[in-house]
């Protein structure tokens, strides 16, 4: 539980430490209960709920009666008095995603990603369904805290720039967050899509057992968002969790890096669909044509998408050539992710993204069996490989939260005085 200060100079900070205990009780607090959680005085309590109460963030509640004398009134979160906006730009679609003030989905929607390779035209559509969403519930612009956005990396978080990622031809050093401020209107935070999902995670559940994590990210390209101690892990440059040039296959094809057997292409949709149709799993199809060992350019994604769909419906009907190409999957991402768990330490790997729930039934179980019997696994502890209960949108949330937390999470970090 963090603690308060009773300091007239930190009272933003008190106040999110207030609102932060408060969002964690969905039943409500007593303004003593605040107090005890906080360590706050019960002045600095009464001075930062009335505020609190006065912008519409709390409300009075019930009444909590704790032995003789007057009944306790419990303070509970306005859940609809503020929203934030989450959009993930993937390769293949955008999803967005709207978030009330407890990190609840209350609306979501997607789009194929638009084909220009213009971002400028992909960031004004981005904006118009932002408006559009916002007026199919009827959220006035004003209770609008922001807008994140979970993008590929790397990333330039300093200057929110996206450098270069290599799934998005055209997006070379594009400063997302200023465009896309500018264009809805909102503030905009910027976080690598990976990231994202493991912030979603830690807001959504944040039970003890979530302390150290993997995120699992299975979209149009992979990627591993990492929790230590209950912290998101960014890196020197917020770029952290880029997995896909772990080496898993020594004699594998040649990745686009020039190394072979990188594990990321070894296992993304497109890949599996590639495989599909040489084994005649799959009908052919000149679209997803790029040769096992070349690079992964000029992909048609939208229809990889609805191949990878028909692969895992396969699959799960233990169709022999899909499942033997799920199991080949399936050992190289575990031998990945089992050089994560000894890196780390790590004790749970959950799964995500658009296209993990489809393939989820053939893969998860067939992971965490390989995980757990690999001779190289370091660790003696259980590691459980689970699928995200947010589902496909796990990216979106987690940039909406990202919002929500600046809002929400008390943060150290501002009581620092700068020189």
């Amino acid at each position: 539980m963090r603690r308060g200060h009773n300091l007239l100079a930190v009272g933003d900070y008190n106040q999110a430490v207030v609102l932060d205990v408060i969002r964690r009780a969905p039943l409500g607090l007593s303004r003593v209960e605040i107090a005890s959680d906080t360590g706050l005085s019960a002045q600095t309590v009464s001075n930062v709920t009335r505020r609190l109460l006065d912008t519409g963030l709390v409300r009075e509640g019930g009444k909590l009666i704790v032995g003789p004398g007057k009944p306790r009134t419990l303070l509970q979160l306005v859940t609809t008095s503020r929203y934030a906006v989450g959009v993930h730009l993937d390769p293949t679609v955008v999803t967005y995603a709207l978030l009330d003030l407890a990190g609840d989905v209350v609306a979501d929607h997607r789009t194929l990603t638009p084909s220009a390779a213009d971002p400028d035209t992909v960031i004004a559509v981005m904006a118009e369904e932002v408006r559009a969403l916002l007026a199919r519930e009827g959220v006035a612009p004003e209770r609008v805290l922001g807008v994140g956005i979970a993008a590929p990396g790397p990333l330039d978080s300093a200057q929110g720039i996206l450098l270069d990622p290599p799934l998005l031809e055209g997006w070379q050093h594009v400063p997302l967050r200023e465009a896309l401020a500018r264009a809805t209107g909102f503030p905009v935070v910027l976080e690598k899509d990976v990231t994202a999902a493991a912030v979603a995670e830690l807001w959504v559940d944040s039970d003890e057992d979530r302390d150290n994590f993997a995120f699992f990210y299975y979209g149009t390209g992979i990627g591993i968002g990492l929790v230590v101690d209950h912290d998101v892990l960014r890196g020197a440059s917020d770029n952290a969790g880029d997995m896909g040039h772990l080496m898993v296959q020594a004699d594998g094809p040649v990745c686009g890096c020039g190394r072979r057997g990188c594990v990321g292409d070894l296992v993304v949709p497109y890949r599996l669909v590639q495989r599909a149709v040489t084994a005649g799993v799959l009908g052919p199809t000149a679209s997803v044509d790029t040769p096992l060992d070349g690079p992964a350019e000029h992909i048609d994604f939208d229809e990889t998408d609805r191949r990878f769909t028909e692969f895992a419906a396969a699959a799960g009907r233990g169709d022999a050539g899909a499942v033997a190409i799920c199991e080949e999957a399936a050992t190289h991402i575990a031998r990945a992710l089992v050089s994560v768990v000894n890196l780390l330490d790590i004790d749970h790997v959950v799964c995500g993204g658009p296209f993990w729930r489809r393939i989820a039934p053939v893969l998860r179980e067939r992971i965490e069996a390989l995980v757990a019997g690999d001779p190289a696994l370091i660790p003696r502890h259980p590691v459980a490989v689970e699928s995200s209960t947010i589902g496909e949108d796990v990216a979106a949330v987690g940039a909406g939260c990202l919002v929500l937390d600046q809002t929400l999470s008390p943060r150290p970090s501002a009581l620092l005085i700068a020189g």
